[in-house]
């Protein structure tokens, strides 16, 4: 043929657009053209002049030709067909199983790889690409392969779980270090294609809960010396923190993960107004400290201490006894502060009040809390037996701004 021939050849000939795999048809696409035009020319007179040889030859030889344009349907209609017919089969044929390096009761071993039946797609789309101007298209089935035991890829995985049970994480509670060792609390891990571990946290909590029981003050009892000099035990009411160990657990074990060598406690937790755990940064006396508010109910009088210092100490009036309306005994905080205030509530004989005060703080979620009382006229050491209040602490107007000025919130209330 000549030139000008072989291109009205070109330009004249019929995709059929079918795609084997193997010797069956996957897709029986529309026929189409074949796009060559007259500017395709140039690359046809260059096969025919790379064809020629110096001597006879009828040994055969292949040329690629790529016409200009581009066939949409060829390039992508069709692509997508076949990709798209390619994922259904697969769904109802198995994936070939990776072989993976694990830890286990803290011991590393290597899972097995299983062959499977599944196309390797992406291979198989870039064997269309090579073909994709053939009248017909023949695929060779490629199945996808799973990653062997002495892959590079286990061999990494194997490493970074070595590495991970030589790690130690120090948690930091209340400024003191305590070692959280790898070795010793991760029993179960594995690594992710992303070569991210996955830590099973449960040993790292349990340690949590150990260091909680311990550490913790939350409804515990708090030893406390009274303004006379006596110890005394006292029950923790909502003063108090204890750790969530569920979430610091999360975060110890991401710093396994991230290779941080230092976890500062985060997720501490109380109850009452503030859920934050009060008194977390009170590590003197007994968690207590220095600053602090103390209600004695037989000696019916307050003591308001600030860094150690008595600041105020007054007559009070507690709840009322002989109707079990007693002021609340344990260790509680100051919920926040309010001046003036409106105190709405219930009492033994007035199922419905409302008065006013100027100064309220209140340390318990039931309402009871410091105000002053203006109206009361018994103020003697034996009125909260059968003239109490309904629960709080009444004092008198006269001091109860210096009590109010020298409370704070969050602070500690020790009712004993």
């Amino acid at each position: 043929m000549t030139t000008e021939q072989a291109m009205e050849k070109l330009k004249s000939m019929t995709l059929t657009n079918k795609v084997y795999v193997g010797n069956k048809v996957l897709v029986d696409g529309k026929d189409t053209k074949v796009r060559f035009t007259d500017g395709d020319m140039a690359k046809v007179k260059r096969v025919f002049k790379t064809q020629r040889t110096w001597i006879p030859s009828f040994k055969e030889k292949d040329y690629m030709i790529m016409p200009g344009r581009t066939d949409h349907y060829r390039n992508v209609t069709l692509k997508q067909e076949v990709s798209k017919k390619l994922e259904q089969q697969n769904k109802n044929l198995q994936a070939p199983k990776d072989a993976q390096a694990y830890m286990k009761d803290g011991k590393i071993g290597v899972s097995k790889s299983k062959n499977g039946n599944q196309y390797d797609i992406s291979a198989m789309l870039k064997a269309y690409d090579k073909q994709k101007y053939n009248s017909e298209i023949h695929l060779r089935p490629v199945k996808l392969q799973p990653v062997r035991e002495n892959s590079r890829i286990v061999k990494q995985e194997k490493q970074k779980l070595e590495e991970l049970s030589n790690k130690t994480v120090n948690y930091l509670l209340q400024e003191k270090k305590y070692p959280f060792k790898a070795s010793e609390l991760v029993q179960n891990a594995s690594v992710s294609k992303e070569m991210k571990l996955a830590i099973d946290p449960s040993g790292i909590q349990s340690r949590l809960e150990e260091l909680n029981k311990e550490k913790s003050t939350l409804h515990k009892n708090f030893s406390f010396k009274t303004h006379a000099g006596s110890v005394i035990s006292v029950k923790g009411q909502s003063y108090g923190w204890a750790i969530d160990t569920k979430a610091e657990a999360k975060r110890i074990a991401d710093a396994f993960q991230n290779g941080k060598d230092t976890v500062k406690a985060y997720n501490i937790y109380g109850e009452g107004y503030s859920t934050i755990g009060v008194g977390y940064h009170v590590l003197a006396e007994n968690g207590i400290g220095d600053t602090y508010a103390e209600v004695s109910i037989s000696d019916q009088r307050i003591w308001i201490y600030k860094d150690g210092k008595l600041k105020v100490t007054t007559r009070v009036v507690t709840g009322r006894h002989d109707t079990n309306e007693d002021t609340p005994k344990g260790v509680w905080y100051i919920e926040y502060k309010e001046s003036p205030s409106v105190l709405e509530g219930s009492e033994a004989g007035n199922p419905n009040y409302s008065v006013k005060v100027k100064y309220w703080a209140p340390f318990t979620l039931g309402g009871v809390g410091f105000h002053d009382a203006g109206w009361r006229k018994n103020w003697a050491m034996d009125a909260y037996l059968h003239h109490g209040s309904g629960g709080c602490v009444n004092t008198p107007p006269s001091v109860m701004k210096t009590v109010y000025d020298n409370l704070e919130q969050n602070e500690p209330v020790i009712v004993y």
